[in-house]
């Protein structure tokens, strides 16, 4: 029995797990404290936000004191690209990927206007950054160079160990955009040498509106929001705690899952692609060749318009999306495909299909007879 609708947009957000709701549930209305007071209503509620913050560092093996929470992830990447800038000096050059979320790629451009000077590395054709072009670009001048994890509309694996260490043998600061993989990909960064790592706990069944910023010791960043003397004075405010309750027990319970999950959505993506990818009906799978996660299914669709087929899919029951939700309403082409070297026509009918845990062999099996049907009417009435 196939349930409805049929969800396959977990790259844009993922529902609260259950059991990562119960965890959260007593801080707001039993554990309620503030957790920058000296009683021991609000002493509950700092312990239980040291726990969150020992549990993500857990997974990251870094210190605790290296985690700072935050609103999520795009207050993160502003984080590291302005308070960066802000400590930068005369140092003006930045490096980031042309594929990066609008999260740094907007704040990037933002420091234009005071001067700084923004350099994107190019993508290969299937969406992947050479170390080598990162190398080729460093500079004296450089004060960060940010390369995403996995990029968040194609799915692609970056090597950001190669990137991390070109960086540290330039004394780069390095910052890596971690939203789709944290939690779910293993990051070592007791032997990965980045500086400044971005988390969100909405991609990992924890709830909106809290995220992370690891800050290795020594990194030369200026304090994000003044007002208080919370994470340790680099971002005031008072803490959310029930938010951080949450991304804790959602960051532990992803990676107890990751391989097992990881397997399960191989198997289901390869009978997504095997059902609908065919170069002859002008269906094919973006970055075919490279490193990707299994998650995520991204399709150029010879044509169609990604809106109308969107809407054909949601009339059917099925929620998908053409690219970062952060872009939705937009008639612009995805940035990132056209990046790699593709043409606007092809880039408009862009699908992204993302799996999660509630994905199932049936549902799939659905979604490709489905979407197989919608592309041919969706021709024949243009």
């Amino acid at each position: 029995m196939i349930e409805f609708p049929i969800y396959l947009d977990h790259a844009a957000t993922t529902p609260v797990a259950p059991e990562v709701l119960e965890a959260m549930l007593p801080y707001f209305t039993e554990y309620y404290g503030n957790s920058a007071t000296l009683y021991n209503l609000g002493a509950r509620a700092k312990t239980a936000v040291d726990t969150a913050r020992e549990q993500i560092a857990s997974i990251l093996n870094c210190s605790p004191d290296e985690i700072f929470f935050t609103s999520g992830g795009t207050e993160a990447d502003n984080w590291a690209i302005r308070g960066m800038a802000r400590n930068a000096g005369a140092m003006k050059h930045l490096l980031v990927s042309a594929i990066e979320h609008h999260a740094v790629l907007e704040p990037a451009e933002s420091l234009m206007r005071d001067g700084f000077e923004v350099e994107q590395i190019p993508p290969s054709h299937e969406g992947v950054v050479d170390p080598e072009a990162v190398r080729s670009r460093l500079r004296p001048d450089t004060f960060l160079a940010s390369v995403m994890h996995v990029n968040n509309e194609i799915g692609t694996i970056q090597d950001i160990g190669s990137i991390s260490d070109v960086c540290k043998s330039a004394g780069v600061p390095f910052h890596v955009d971690a939203v789709q993989s944290f939690a779910r990909l293993p990051i070592d960064l007791r032997s990965l040498p980045v500086s400044l790592l971005t988390m969100s706990a909405h991609k990992i069944y924890g709830p909106k509106g809290v995220g992370a910023l690891y800050i290795r010791r020594g990194t030369p960043i200026f304090p994000w929001m003044l007002g208080g003397e919370q994470e340790s004075g680099f971002r005031g405010g008072t803490t959310n705690v029930a938010g951080i309750v949450g991304f804790g027990a959602a960051a532990i319970r992803s990676a107890d899952k990751s391989k097992k999950e990881q397997e399960r959505t191989t198997l289901l993506s390869n009978i997504l692609v095997h059902q609908v990818v065919d170069d002859a009906s002008g269906i094919r799978l973006t970055a075919e060749h490279q490193s990707r996660v299994p998650s995520t299914v991204h399709l150029t669709i010879e044509g169609v318009e990604g809106e109308a087929l969107l809407l054909a899919l949601d009339m059917a029951g099925i929620c998908a999306s053409a690219g970062s939700a952060c872009t939705t309403g937009s008639t612009a082409p995805s940035h990132v495909l056209l990046s790699m070297g593709m043409g606007v026509d092809q880039a408009r009918g862009a699908l992204r299909l993302t799996l999660g845990e509630s994905t199932t062999e049936e549902g799939i099996l659905f979604v490709a007879k489905t979407l197989k049907g919608i592309v041919k009417d969706l021709r024949n009435l243009a």
